[in-house]
């Protein structure tokens, strides 16, 4: 581990791997910026008042799909820089900005396939008249159950040895290194699901505050930012449990007050 952190990416390498990665996530931020805004006008699709066409459901699967992009690469660039510093050791790759971005695309796929199961869902809560048009679930029930649900999931060791290996991949991926396009993007594979592991039941917290609320999108993503960020040592998930369940408590409580 002392040597991997010893070796420095050069100056263009480390620019070229941040600047590409920043672009896109700013690209996918762009387009759900511009998706909100059509989509206000377009309340009957989103609140499930007609069924779903095949071109909808693409449509909503596309939307997943880039915002999971544009919430979770920010989380991975340590990751990817970390990958880049191991292709350094290994290879004379240069430059590492190619396998690099295989390693993200790797990584994403595995969102792209929980975009599917999202998307799947999306529609059959829907279906169920279960969506108000910002997709924010309208069953006070089922919203305080995914609050719930997010906060005993956090005490989960399976919760906790995911989001150690988010905090400090270094090892796994130095040991379960393989050299070339295949095996970064089999890496990418690997830490996805390690970081899906960690971040799922998240994800269904878009349906309490909004699917396409952007405050609630960012605010998601700077709790998984910063739930990965920090170090291992820190036990940060027994608070946000707490918080979690209480919040779940006083949203199902108070919405029978109303």
């Amino acid at each position: 581990m002392s040597r991997l952190s010893s070796i420095p990416l050069k100056q263009r390498d480390r620019y070229l791997i941040i600047s590409s990665l920043a672009a896109l996530v700013a690209l996918a931020w762009a387009y759900l910026l511009v998706l909100d805004l059509n989509m206000r006008d377009m309340p009957n699709m989103a609140s499930g008042i007609h069924s779903w066409t095949p071109t909808d459901f693409v449509m909503m699967f596309v939307m997943w799909a880039v915002m999971m992009f544009a919430m979770m690469v920010p989380s991975a660039m340590r990751s990817v820089l970390i990958y880049a510093r191991i292709v350094a050791r290994e290879e004379s790759q240069d430059p590492l900005v190619t396998p690099s971005l295989v390693f993200v695309f790797g990584y994403i796929v595995i969102w792209i396939l929980f975009s599917v199961v999202a998307t799947a869902l999306q529609w059959a809560m829907a279906m169920a008249a279960l969506l108000s048009p910002m997709m924010v679930t309208t069953s006070s029930s089922l919203g305080a159950a995914l609050l719930v649900a997010a906060g005993i999931y956090q005490l989960t060791p399976f919760k906790n040895s995911c989001l150690k290996h988010c905090q400090s991949p270094v090892m796994f991926m130095a040991t379960h290194y393989k050299k070339g396009i295949r095996g970064a993007f089999q890496l990418g594979l690997s830490h996805g699901a390690y970081c899906l592991g960690c971040c799922w039941l998240l994800m269904g917290l878009l349906f309490v505050g909004g699917v396409m609320n952007l405050i609630w999108i960012l605010a998601i993503s700077a709790f998984v930012l910063v739930e990965k960020l920090l170090p291992p040592q820190i036990q940060s998930t027994r608070i946000t449990s707490l918080i979690m369940m209480t919040a779940g408590s006083v949203y199902l409580v108070g919405s029978y007050l109303r």
